[in-house]
């Protein structure tokens, strides 16, 4: 899930150093492929105030590991190795190869409209699914508004404990978000809404008579047997081991732990996936290879617009069909998509060629945007410097 109002952009917590151990090897790199950077970029989000935070990058040389802050604060054990994650809105690039797919056996086009394909669903308040392609629910452009702001539209830890075992169905979701006005006309900005891929969930059901869930099983993680990759839907446990995850939901406030999801907004085709950093570099390297698309799919899938500004990216970022593509310091660009909720974040990427990939993973957030701002930047220099290595 990735939320963009201002209380949300904060990533992680700026806690005292001295609570965090250091880094955690958990494989002994070549020295030319660049582990020491990786650990030493691990200990830099710790030493921000992450709590926990564990890096994997695959290279054709082998695979580099980092672990560093803690897995726990109760109990201080460590973050664990190639530990379960919630992947957040990471599962928009599955939701959206099952769609491509689709379009490769003519099933849909991605030129149908919304309106076309569920009848009735997108109506209201100047909102017009006959206006609103699939293509548009893809890559942001539809200008439907996001239903986060409905299901959580107050900060406070008192919100997060009353509503987090409240689940609610993809229509009533929509229903929530075409009650306000769109941000723009369809097609003419960029905008990111959850909305649209709780849409591309329902599509997907229309068109197959399965529901999304299913297709995802089906089309991508048994035939790349990614078994520790899964769907729970309102299922909130996490399978050992994990890290535990810690919002702080206001600024001078205290870190809560939120393992357990936001059921509103954790559960859908728009971010309720979980896995393993192994299953998600497996995926992202298996897309980009063309093992899930056809060439002609996996190009309209890479085609992107530009993300303005203050889209939350970095600069020179463009999305394509849940696929962000994001310009390299190195040269090129790196594919991938982030994902993050209540107390976790999640980036993963991978070269353009698919030859590297890199999942981070960060499991505490912050209400703080100078501690967020701090932590983006750490983020991205990781995610960079991991792809740029050499060979």
């Amino acid at each position: 899930m990735t939320i963009r109002r201002s209380w949300w952009s904060a990533l992680v917590p700026a806690l005292a150093v001295s609570l965090l151990p250091s880094a955690v090897a958990s494989a002994a790199p070549p020295p030319s492929d660049g582990g020491w950077s990786v650990r030493r970029d691990a200990d830099a989000l710790r030493d921000a105030g992450v709590t926990g935070v564990a890096v994997r990058v695959e290279t054709p040389r082998g695979t580099v590991t980092a672990r560093s802050g803690v897995g726990d604060l109760t109990t201080g054990r460590p973050v664990p190795r190639d530990g379960y994650l919630r992947l957040g809105s990471v599962t928009k690039t599955y939701v959206a190869t099952v769609l491509l797919q689709l379009v490769g056996e003519r099933r849909i086009s991605l030129d149908r409209t919304v309106e076309q394909v569920l009848p009735g669903v997108v109506s209201g308040a100047g909102n017009d699914g006959r206006t609103i392609t699939v293509r548009d629910l893809l890559r942001h452009t539809s200008g439907l508004p996001d239903y986060l702001y409905d299901v959580f539209p107050d900060p406070g830890a008192g919100t997060y404990f009353a509503q987090r075992w409240r689940a609610y169905q993809p229509r009533e979701l929509v229903a929530l978000a075409v009650r306000h006005a769109p941000d723009f006309p369809a097609g003419t900005r960029w905008a990111y809404s959850n909305t649209n891929y709780v849409l591309a969930g329902m599509i997907i059901e229309k068109i197959t008579g399965h529901p999304w869930e299913q297709e995802v099983h089906a089309r991508i993680l048994r035939p790349l047997g990614l078994r520790r990759t899964d769907t729970p839907g309102t299922r909130p446990f996490l399978p050992r081991p994990h890290a535990a995850d810690y919002q702080q939901f206001t600024a001078d406030g205290p870190l809560t732990d939120t393992t357990i999801p936001y059921r509103p907004m954790d559960s859908g085709a728009d971010g309720s996936m979980t896995g393993t950093a192994r299953d998600v570099n497996r995926f992202f390297r298996a897309l980009v290879g063309g093992r899930l698309l056809k060439p002609a799919e996996l190009a309209v899938m890479r085609a992107g617009v530009p993300v303005p500004q203050d889209g939350g990216q970095p600069a020179g970022t463009r999305d394509g069909l849940g696929l962000f593509l994001t310009p390299l310091s190195c040269g090129g660009e790196y594919l991938g998509h982030g994902g993050s909720g209540f107390g976790y974040v999640v980036r993963a990427a991978t070269t353009a060629d698919g030859r590297r990939g890199v999942t981070v993973s960060a499991h505490s957030r912050a209400a703080d945007p100078q501690a967020a701002a701090r932590q983006e930047e750490a983020l991205r220099d990781l995610v960079d410097r991991a792809l740029c290595r050499t060979p």
